[in-house]
């Protein structure tokens, strides 16, 4: 094999490690996208029911003085 056969060689190699690399950070990636989807419908669900208990909780317990006043 000659220097430029070998060169060549090496940098379709190199290619190829850095093609997996970008495929397996994308696949990464992709799933990080979907943990955090899913942690933003919690989220918003959470804060629905953070909500809707507040205004219960309100709509509970007037302002009224206590008797003791």
């Amino acid at each position: 094999m000659n220097q430029t056969e070998e060169r060549i060689s090496q940098l379709e190699e190199h290619a190829a490690h850095q093609a997996r690399t970008i495929e397996d950070l994308s696949d990464q990636l992709a799933r990080q996208w979907k943990i955090i989807d899913g942690l933003q419908i919690k989220l918003d669900r959470l804060n629905e029911r953070f909500l809707a208990l507040e205004e219960a909780s309100i709509e509970a317990h007037p302002a009224n003085r206590p008797p003791h006043y």
